[in-house]
Order: structure tokens, then C-alpha cells, then sequence
């Protein structure tokens, strides 16, 4: 069984993750100055990892995690988007972006 692990690297601003050591891929993400607010933007896994459930895996702890630490998640990134809506129980925690939000992640 392969060990996977999902990391936060606020100086990359991602939540990357791992499998056996190796970089499988990444959900890029902007925290709003002076909001309490974090956009998530992009999502990749790298094409050797797919199909394996890992963006799903990526994406749910690092909104957990967000979420945990006080952030409401504006979900830019069309996986992301996707996600949520799959996900209703997270959608209270979610807030629609703004061309101001866009503007961040441009």
C-alpha cells in the first residue's frame, strides 16, 4: 500500500501531495489580505498518478484543514468547483469569487 500524504506549503501556496515520497501533485490557493477568505485556483496531478482518487483526496483535506483554520473557501478552480458541489455539506463554508477574487489569481 502506497503512503500518501497532503502537505500545506504556504510558501509554495499550495496543499501538495506526496506518494511514497514523490510529488503526485498540487491545489494552488491565494489567501484574500485582510479577508478571512483563501481561493483555490488550480488543481494538478501529475498524469503517472492519475486515476487513482488523489485529487479528491488533496482537495477534501486541504479545505478541511482551510476550513478548520477560520478560512472560507472561494473556489475558483473548476475541480475545486466541482467538488463542492458534490460535497454539499461543505458548500456552507464556501462563498462565490468576485472579480475582486479573480483579480488575486490572475
Amino acid at each position: 500500500m502506497s503512503e500518501v500524504t497532503v502537505t500545506d506549503t504556504p510558501d509554495e501556496g499550495a496543499f501538495t501531495i506526496d506518494v511514497d515520497g514523490t510529488r503526485a501533485g498540487l491545489t494552488a490557493y491565494r489567501d484574500v489580505p485582510g479577508a478571512a477568505e483563501r481561493i483555490f485556483y488550480h488543481t494538478e496531478i501529475g498524469d503517472e498518478f492519475g486515476g487513482q482518487g488523489l485529487a479528491s483526496k488533496l482537495v477534501k483535506q486541504a479545505l478541511d484543514e482551510s476550513i478548520a483554520a477560520g478560512k472560507t473557501i472561494v473556489p475558483v478552480c473548476p475541480y475545486v468547483k466541482k467538488w463542492v458541489q458534490k460535497h454539499p455539506d461543505y458548500q456552507s463554508s464556501t462563498t462565490n469569487a468576485t472579480p475582486e477574487h479573480l483579480a488575486l489569481v490572475r
